[in-house]
This record gives structure tokens, C-alpha cells and sequence, in this order.
């Protein structure tokens, strides 16, 4: 089973219930789908068995040696990267798109694209089966297609491995990294909390997960700190046909777990948060969500 869980914002707790989720009983596969920044391989510290180069685009240079000046590739250039130099043309690297038309009308070939391959992907072992993240370089793109291969090696390893259930630990927001987490998984698991933003951005998040033909389950966090919001999330929720998975209380020991390294239920397993967290869990499992 491939379990998604995202947020619509972030600090929402999404990563630490991931983690929660991720250390409650059986070995699983975790897979940080938040390639723009990756953390619970801060929490897991995973052995590296495998380390795979990912080109994000292109960046366009310029060979010195054979460039005229001519201002050809500057006249084409539609991002405004190319501008005039005193012997050679200059390219911005922050503006170049990395679409190869300059390498192209170049008379003199002058112009070369070289790869932007600063961006890895990772995966191992942690202390509760396997672990898959990404990390994209700073100012690289592409990250939704990073995020498909980060699935892709985890379907692989739990196949090789035996292991039947895949966690996604999602990007916050809706954009390209979030839609590629999840694409066709089996579950979507939905984490908000009680504020304006919070809901407002779980509606975002709702209409997504719809549109790719899941229906999600929703939990909220840190319902106590605001009980009147929390109340006004179930009944949109109702209205809407979600069903509400689970309400947790603030936890300080939610945050005293991270700074340790540890989930919620490695290191206050008695916890109430933490009982909760697995029956949400069980249920996820036997599917009732």
C-alpha cells in the first residue's frame, strides 16, 4: 500500500506524524517526497546504499575561444539571460532557462549546455526498514519529476524487500512536487490545523487530491490550541464528504521527540498523542479510512 500524507501549509506537523507513522510497527518504506527540503533524514540519519546523480536542466556557456559577438543568440533569446560583452556575449545563469535554442542559432557553435547534476537522490536503510529521499540543489527545478523517481526507487526497494507498505511524506502546498506525491497512491492522508490559513489551505489541498480521483481522510493537529476553529474544520469537513481520521492535542513531546532524533512513539510511547497516532494508523492499515 502507498500511503500519502501531505499538508496544505507547512508546520502543520506532517513530517512528524510521517515519522510517527513510520515507526509503529512494521518495516516500511519512507520516502521524503519534499525534495526542495528534505528533513527526516535528519530524524533517521539513513545508511547510504545507493546514490543516483539527478540532471535537473541545462544551463547554457559560452566557449570563449570560438564566440564572435555577433548578438545573434541575444536577438533569439526570449528570457533576456544572453546580453553583449566586450569580446564575448555573457549568459546569466539565474536567467537561462536551459531551453537550447542559443546552443542551436549559434553560427560558430559557441555555445554548449551543461547539465545541472548537483541534485541527488538517496536511499538506505533506517532503524525500521528502508528509507528514499531527494534533494534538490539550491536554485534547480524540475522537482516534481525528481519526486517520480523517488517513488519509483521506492516501489523498487519495497519490492525487492518484501515490504508491503510505502510512506510518502509530501511536499507542503499544491504544487508540482505535492501533485506528483500523489498521483496515483492508494491513500491520501491530509494534516491541518486549527487556523484560518490552516483551513484555507486544507480546502486547496482537498481539491487536488480530489481531482487525481482519491478521496483523502483529514487529520487535524494541534486541535486544542484553537477548539472553535477545530469545530469549524469538522463540519466543512462534513459538508464535504471527508472524513475527519483523528483530532491530536498539542504535544510538547512532539517537539522534545524531533530534538532528540526520535518519533513521537520511540520516545514517549505511552504518550496519548502517540496511542491515537496508532489507531489512525491500524485503521489506515485495515482500511476504514
Amino acid at each position: 500500500m502507498e500511503i500519502a500524507v501531505i499538508s496544505g501549509k507547512g508546520g502543520t506537523g506532517k513530517s512528524s506524524l510521517s515519522a510517527a507513522f513510520a515507526t509503529t510497527g512494521e518495516k516500511v518504506v519512507l520516502a521524503d517526497c519534499d525534495v526542495d527540503a528534505a528533513n527526516l533524514y535528519l530524524l533517521f540519519n539513513p545508511e547510504h546504499d545507493d546514490e543516483e546523480v539527478y540532471v535537473s536542466a541545462h544551463k547554457a556557456t559560452v566557449d570563449a575561444s570560438k564566440c564572435t559577438n555577433c548578438g545573434k543568440c541575444i536577438d533569439y533569446c526570449r528570457f533576456d539571460a544572453i546580453s553583449p560583452g566586450e569580446k564575448v556575449i555573457h549568459i546569466s545563469d539565474i536567467s537561462c532557462e536551459g531551453c537550447f535554442l542559443c546552443s542551436h542559432i549559434c553560427p560558430v557553435n559557441a555555445i554548449d549546455m551543461i547539465p545541472n547534476d548537483k541534485s541527488r537522490m538517496y536511499s538506505g536503510s533506517f532503524r525500521n526498514g528502508k528509507m528514499v529521499y531527494g534533494r534538490l540543489a539550491p536554485g534547480e527545478e524540475n522537482s516534481g519529476k525528481l519526486v517520480n523517481m523517488v517513488r519509483e526507487k521506492a516501489k523498487n526497494i519495497a519490492k525487492e524487500n518484501g515490504i508491503d507498505n510505502i510512506i510518502l511524506d509530501g511536499p507542503p502546498g499544491i504544487g508540482c512536487p505535492a501533485i506528483s506525491t500523489i498521483t496515483g497512491v492508494d491513500k491520501v492522508i491530509i494534516v491541518t490545523e486549527p487556523t484560518i490559513s490552516g483551513l484555507h489551505d486544507l480546502q486547496r489541498a482537498t481539491g487536488i487530491v480530489t481531482k487525481s480521483g482519491r478521496k483523502p481522510s483529514i487529520i487535524i493537529n494541534k486541535w486544542d490550541l484553537n477548539p472553535s476553529l477545530t469545530e469549524q474544520i469538522k463540519k466543512w469537513c462534513a459538508d464535504n464528504n471527508f472524513q475527519v481520521a483523528g483530532t491530536l492535542q498539542f504535544e510538547p513531546d512532539m517537539v522534545e521527540s524531533m530534538v532528540k532524533g526520535k518519533s513521537i512513539n520511540e520516545h514517549k510511547p505511552d504518550n496519548n498523542v502517540n496511542k491515537e497516532i496508532k489507531r489512525i494508523w491500524n485503521n489506515i492499515l485495515n482500511n476504514k479510512l
